[in-house]
């Protein structure tokens, strides 16, 4: 595949033509340089047609309305058959329902959304909250280490195994898997190995089947299901047969652990990086931690954790002032609608208290909105406030390390430095 289609990164997109850009190059997150990028689309072509790309021709909607629209719209757009701007290869056909449309997307995902039932949340907190507690009491004060691998990788590899009742000593292969899953060329403009992603993934559905099978075996007082995610899809009528679809068992299992995954571990660094570029909301933070859910909301708005998703058009829309055709590829590019001027007052900057921070569309909206939501934003409440009580200060000194995607907007590495209160 011939990635670089002729088109150049450049820290000043307007010094070329337009179409000359190509706005599906994993680099822009990697050297955070997309803002100016996406910010000249918006203001001149915010529905715009990308005729040459690794991943074909495909339409970048970059406006906050036009992505709603879109999002919304399942009838118009289909997911169908992945979310990702690139497409599978055939050796690993992975199916998920992320990638379907209703009916089956609203049986699979039925199956599986009770995890993170209000009840079941708020029996989580305090198991959460302990794990959050141990993992903030062991880092070292006064001296470099990686945020990204002491806190934001190690709470969600053991919130994983939580979800799943994965063994908890293993809880790091779900995060390996979980980067092998959307890391390809062929997908998101990542490095991954093909050959390394496929033994990863061979090696992750081996692992879910023998827990599959060990689940069936267990006994079940009273006959209750358990609320993890193997034993929810055992007991509904749609999933329960799933073993006999292995491609499909893959697939949403990839989509569960990617979703419990980057969202939280990406924004849980951001976070981080956004205090330390904009201090006085540090301060601010610090004299009310009051603000602390505010904050959240508007950490997974600034960070915007998940870069895009794309559909395909089922019949011929009118989106803006463009005709999209029966089987575009159309790319909701969720980094510029949270950036989106008409919406979100001074939108690179971090500001804590933002009244609308809320509207962020890092979730998406409509039948695909995260269904891990929730405790996403209860995981990054729970350490901020479990931050604001041990330490005074929290430096970036060191990086951060950009990943290399145009899906997954997140740091390889972040070195920083504790401050204890005194």
């Amino acid at each position: 595949m011939n990635i670089s289609i002729n088109k150049s990164l450049m820290a000043d997109p307007y010094s070329v033509d337009l179409d000359s850009l190509n706005f599906s190059d994993g680099r822009l997150f990697e050297t955070d340089i997309w803002q100016s990028y996406f910010k000249r689309l918006r203001d001149e072509d915010p529905v715009h047609y990308q005729a040459e790309s690794p991943f074909g021709p495909f339409w970048s909607v970059t406006r906050y309305e036009e992505i709603m629209y879109v999002d919304k719209h399942h009838e118009l757009f289909s997911s169908e058959p992945g979310i990702l701007i690139g497409d599978f290869d055939d050796e690993i056909p992975l199916e998920m329902f992320i990638g379907m449309d209703p009916p089956r997307h609203d049986q699979q995902r039925l199956a599986v959304q009770s995890v993170v039932a209000p009840k079941n949340l708020a029996a989580m907190e305090s198991l959460i909250r302990s794990r959050v507690c141990t993992i903030l009491d062991d880092l070292p004060l006064d001296e470099e280490f990686d945020w990204v691998d002491r806190v934001s990788i190690e709470l969600t590899s053991q919130m994983l195994a939580t979800l799943f009742n994965f063994p908890f000593e293993d809880r790091r292969k779900l995060t390996y898997w979980s980067d092998l899953a959307a890391g390809t060329p062929i997908l998101t403009d990542g490095e991954v190995c093909p050959d390394e992603r496929a033994a990863g993934l061979a090696d992750c559905l081996a692992t879910f089947q023998q827990l599959w099978m060990q689940r069936l075996e267990e006994e079940k007082p009273d006959g209750k299901v358990g609320l993890d995610l193997i034993s929810l899809m055992q007991a509904n009528d749609d999933t329960k047969d799933m073993m006999d679809r292995p491609m499909e068992l893959l697939g949403n299992l990839v989509l569960l652990i990617v979703g419990g995954n980057d969202t939280t571990r990406n924004s849980l660094t951001g976070g981080l990086l956004a205090l330390n570029k904009f201090p006085d909301e540090f301060e601010k933070l610090k004299a009310n931690p009051a603000l602390i859910p505010n904050m959240v909301s508007e950490i997974i708005r600034w960070q915007t954790p998940l870069a895009h998703m794309r559909r395909l058009a089922n019949e011929d829309v009118v989106l803006g002032d463009k005709t999209i055709r029966a089987g575009d590829k159309v790319v909701m590019w969720y980094v510029s609608g949270n950036r989106d001027e008409s919406v979100f007052e001074d939108p690179d900057a971090f500001i804590i208290d933002r009244k609308n921070a809320r509207a962020h569309l890092s979730f998406g909206y409509g039948i695909h909105r995260c269904m891990g939501n929730r405790l996403a934003e209860m995981q990054l409440r729970i350490v901020w406030e479990e931050v604001l009580n041990r330490f005074s200060n929290i430096e970036v000194v060191n990086g951060p390390v950009g990943i290399k995607s145009n899906f997954a907007k997140g740091y390889s590495y972040m070195g920083v430095k504790l401050s204890p209160l005194r």
